[in-house]
């Protein structure tokens, strides 16, 4: 941003003088750097958290020839993204695609990312993603993360050590009308769902084998800022005692989002709050994410997230429809499970209803939803449920109408989980956010560029300050579309950001 004079505000800044200068960019939450007696540790690039995307800027922070410091709050390295299925949304022809055979293209793979999610998305970070993405899958391959030529064609992560499959919401409409589908979602072997540990422990191997320096029990807390808003380094606590650490280059901030931070939760994404499972690992508190906003970053999407529904396994339960208060549809059920939760949470007050048939019902042995109403007739189902005179058996017999004819005129459900609801018992499962099996997590976070440098609420860089994985506003959002995005996000653009902390800002990952 520049005035008449043609001078960055700045530029303006450094020639007002350090009073001033401190009272516009350093922010409440900064430490100006005037009251650092002495720097306690020194490094040339800080990273802040070690999941995915503090792992893999160190990489290549470190690769780039500077000094690395990674410190983490937590006794263990590895974050929220440990804690996942370790699944990278990655396509356009990657390796393993090419070996199973399977056709996409980077415009078939930007179509359905910037086009079946939110409004607005971050196109030029889309783009970016798409045309390096099968070059990135490459880099994870150098890593050391394992990967195994199979097909998985199940909507659910890979059981059986598949590597690749339908992650997301590809296959269901409206998505499959806006690009060709293609599975894009790239799992690491592992036994049932521990893909993240996996992941997780082959990117620290190569942390702690390029000799960064990694510190746990370390919590971030405050930026410290020059008299021009330059971030010159970090205030933290050890064991309690604080101390300030001097990054010469850079500091990455990828301390991950803020979903056990339950106010900050309440306050930003109250739809998230009344989720029952907060997902990610305990240090998301969003301390990143204050640091960079203390020091004048702007913050985006903070209200957005995931709420994950998991009907599914298995897939025969979609043949059931999906209800809101009001006894209608309202979405594909056959959708990924993460646009279902989406539209619950943030469109339907947090409820809904799950209904089945003799032939369509929940196995006994989940826990996730539990049936709330049972009935030989809909109308007594409805009247069980509280509903509306009429509105779900005029809900029912419209869907039934179709469905015996192979159609689903409202969101055309596949024909392989498309048929009458019919034949009791009629059971009413409850899908409430507050009530179930429904986790969450936010992905609302720092205003960042293509390499990660934050932005300020005047659209300026913040200099020497970097922001990655869920601490910053990245390619996930609401509705979340594919698993795989978000570990995608953070892997992708913590690698640009760890290059361009160290200098380097700009080259190609």
């Amino acid at each position: 941003m520049t005035d008449s004079t043609g001078l960055s505000r700045r530029e303006l800044l450094a020639r007002f003088g350090a009073a001033a200068a401190t009272a516009f960019s350093a922010g409440a939450g900064a430490l100006p750097a005037a009251e650092v007696g002495r720097w306690d540790m020194s490094t040339d690039v800080l990273v802040a958290g070690s999941g995915a995307a503090g792992a893999s800027a160190a990489i290549e922070a470190r690769r780039a020839g500077a000094e690395v410091l990674l410190i983490e709050a937590l006794p263990r390295f590895g974050g929220s993204s440990a804690m996942s299925a370790g699944v990278v949304y990655a396509g356009g022809g990657t390796a393993l695609q090419r070996a199973l055979g399977v056709e996409d293209s980077v415009e078939q793979m930007f179509r359905f990312i910037a086009g079946a999610g939110g409004k607005h998305p971050p196109l030029e970070k889309i783009r970016l993603y798409c045309e390096q993405s099968s070059a990135h899958f490459d880099w994870l391959v150098a890593q050391g993360v394992p990967y195994r030529e199979e097909l998985a064609l199940a909507m659910t992560v890979p059981m059986a050590g598949e590597s690749l499959y339908f992650s997301g919401c590809e296959l269901a409409w409206p998505a499959r009308e806006l690009a060709t589908p293609a599975p894009r979602g790239h799992v690491p072997v592992a036994a049932g769902m521990t893909g993240g540990r996996v992941l997780m422990e082959a990117l620290l191997a190569q942390v702690t084998a390029l000799g960064v320096v990694m510190r746990s029990g370390v919590e971030g807390r405050r930026l410290v800022v020059a008299n021009d808003g330059r971030a010159l380094g970090m205030q933290v606590s050890v064991a309690g005692e604080s101390r300030t650490i001097r990054a010469r280059r850079g500091i990455v901030l990828a301390s991950g989002g803020f979903i056990h931070n339950r106010e900050m939760v309440r306050n930003y994404a109250p739809e998230l709050y009344d989720c029952a499972v907060p997902w990610g690992n305990v240090g998301d508190q969003g301390m990143g994410i204050n640091m960079g906003i203390g020091a004048g970053a702007a913050a985006l999407r903070m209200h957005q997230g995931f709420a994950i529904v998991p009907l599914y396994p298995p897939e025969s339960v979609l043949a059931g429809i999906v209800v809101n208060a009001s006894g209608q549809r309202f979405i594909a059920e056959d959708t990924y499970y993460g646009m279902l939760g989406d539209a619950i949470a943030y469109h339907q007050q947090g409820r809904a209803w799950l209904l089945t048939d003799h032939g369509n019902e929940l196995p006994a042995w989940q826990d996730n939803f539990l049936p709330v109403a049972q009935a030989n007739t809909i109308g007594d189902l409805a009247d069980q449920l509280g509903f509306p005179k009429g509105a779900l058996q005029n809900t029912v017999a419209y869907y039934n109408r179709y469905a015996g004819n192979g159609e689903d005129p409202l969101f055309h459900k596949r024909a392989a989980l498309l048929r009458p609801v019919q034949g009791p018992p009629y059971r009413a499962w409850d899908l409430a956010v507050d009530k179930s099996f429904v986790p969450a997590h936010t992905f609302g976070g720092l205003h960042t560029g293509p390499d990660g440098e934050v932005i300020n609420s005047f659209g300026e860089p913040i200099a020497g300050l970097f922001a990655a994985g869920r601490t910053s506003a990245g390619l996930p959002g609401a509705p979340y579309i594919a698993s795989g995005l978000s570990v995608g996000d953070a892997t992708f653009f913590g690698r640009r950001a760890g290059l361009a902390a160290a200098g380097q800002g700009g080259a190609a990952v």
